[in-house]
């Protein structure tokens, strides 16, 4: 899969996410930076983590309407492929891409630490079978506490759409959730880094089966198609 990794100013992470696709599973990636007008035939985006914008107003709220975004939306409404890591998932909640809003953390503090994450069983590719019943994931983030109202959370239950919840929640999120996808099960958000999970220094590799889950769904998606 072509991969473009989108660039905002204040990104952190856009290399790390650029090494994981390409470096780790050596697919054609290219980073894109914001203004861009269009995804020039990228068959995969990811939104990666950092501070977009400095986090000024809130949390992905100035990315959400960078000139790349109308591009990104209309992708993504198209059944294109998306993954927001951190900042990423922020962006796509701002966007309306994935129901929710990240606030700040319940006890207002920056949480930098390795997370254990109990694995959802929401898809195919995302569930204990392929990733383990618990998976050991990076986070690091002030504004990771996830909120979304009663009706909301009852209807990411129904259909299946929480990929992650952590074990032992470091940020206050309603019912431990570290990530979600949205209905079509093309677009997915989630505060932990799994491209700082992929090399033997790291904490752990299990971020490896993270983004290759994603892969592998989106990649059956397309065969479908």
């Amino acid at each position: 899969m072509k991969i473009a990794v989108i660039q905002f100013p204040g990104s952190n992470c856009d290399r790390d996410a650029y090494h994981a696709f390409f470096g780790v599973f050596n697919q054609p990636t290219r980073l894109f930076w914001h203004k861009r007008p269009s995804l020039a035939g990228a068959e995969c985006v990811v939104l990666p983590g950092g501070f977009s914008y400095g986090d000024y107003l809130r949390c992905g709220a100035i990315a959400r309407f960078s000139p790349i975004m109308n591009s990104i939306i209309e992708f993504a409404n198209n059944g294109g492929p998306v993954l927001g890591i951190c900042n990423g998932f922020q962006i796509l909640c701002e966007a309306g891409l994935l129901p929710g809003a990240l606030v700040r953390n319940e006890g207002m503090e920056f949480v930098c630490e390795s997370a254990k994450l109990n694995v959802e069983d929401s898809m195919d590719y995302f569930n204990q079978g392929s990733l383990g019943e618990t998976i050991d994931i990076p986070i690091a983030h002030g504004e990771g506490n996830y909120r979304i109202d009663d009706d909301g959370l009852a209807d990411l239950e129904a259909n299946n759409q929480v990929l992650f919840r952590y074990a032992n929640n470091p940020n206050g999120s309603i019912s431990n959730i570290a990530g979600i996808r949205n209905k079509e099960g093309n677009v997915f958000g989630m505060m932990p880094h799994p491209e700082r999970a992929v090399e033997e220094i790291h904490p752990s590799r299990d971020g490896i089966g993270v983004i290759k889950a994603f892969l592998k769904s989106q990649m059956a998606r397309q065969q479908k198609a």
